[in-house]
């Protein structure tokens, strides 16, 4: 049986979208069963609708600091679609401790930067100021902590000496847009399990050559 997932947005729901491509697929182990946003403006609830997705919109500015309030409404429709799991996308509001533990290891996140390093705000700008050679995006299990879940999958990618935040940020987020639905694939169908801070998963690590960057030309040898 299919896991029943929803997705939490506040903007675009760029992940959102690919997220309900991969899950049109029919040995997809997940259904996307409602998009849920904090914000009526919200670009994303478009696109989940001309996606034959349900859309519920329970604007969060008007709780103000009632975080509480707010999730319990947030809670009442979760229980309405009976939700397995829940996929964060964008969905900039913070929750409580009690509705995270209520979740744990039944809601993921996305982040743009190869945890644990950059977490929070602009992440991009922070690996471009750090001079790293190599950035990418992480998906991991959301926890009371910002950024911190036990990681479920990572993609990376090479930093170019001319990148600006901009250009770096839009590079990820093709690999986002690859990962997070492989990682919903892997929680989706028992292939994780958490042993405290750690996830481990029965699928293989790629066998692949690994990412260096800068890559150094090597001189042929002479005959």
């Amino acid at each position: 049986m299919k896991r029943r997932v929803a997705i939490l947005i506040s903007g675009r729901g760029s992940n959102m979208t690919a997220l309900i491509e991969a899950a049109k697929a029919q040995d997809f182990p997940a259904e996307i069963v409602v998009v849920i946003a904090n914000k009526a403006d919200a670009a994303g609830l478009a696109k989940a609708r001309d996606s034959g997705v349900a859309t519920v919109t329970i604007e969060s500015k008007p709780f103000g600091k009632d975080r509480a309030g707010f999730e319990a409404k947030l809670q009442s429709a979760l229980d309405d679609y009976r939700v397995d799991l829940i996929c964060l996308g964008g969905f900039m509001r913070l929750f409580t401790t009690a509705f995270v533990q209520r979740w744990h290891g039944r809601m993921l996140n996305i982040h743009p930067s190869l945890l644990p390093s950059f977490p929070g705000l602009d992440p991009h700008g922070q690996a471009l100021r750090a001079g790293v050679k190599i950035s990418g995006a992480t998906v991991h299990f959301v926890i009371p902590e910002t950024d911190a879940g036990p990681i479920v999958m990572q993609g990376a990618i090479a930093v170019r000496d001319d990148d600006t935040a901009e250009t770096l940020a839009a590079r990820v987020l093709e690999i986002e847009h690859r990962i997070y639905p492989d990682a919903l694939r892997l929680v989706a169908s028992g292939a994780v399990d958490l042993e405290g801070d750690v996830c481990r998963t029965t699928a293989d690590a790629s066998c692949g050559a690994g990412l260096i960057s800068p890559a150094v030309l090597r001189p042929k040898a002479q005959k």
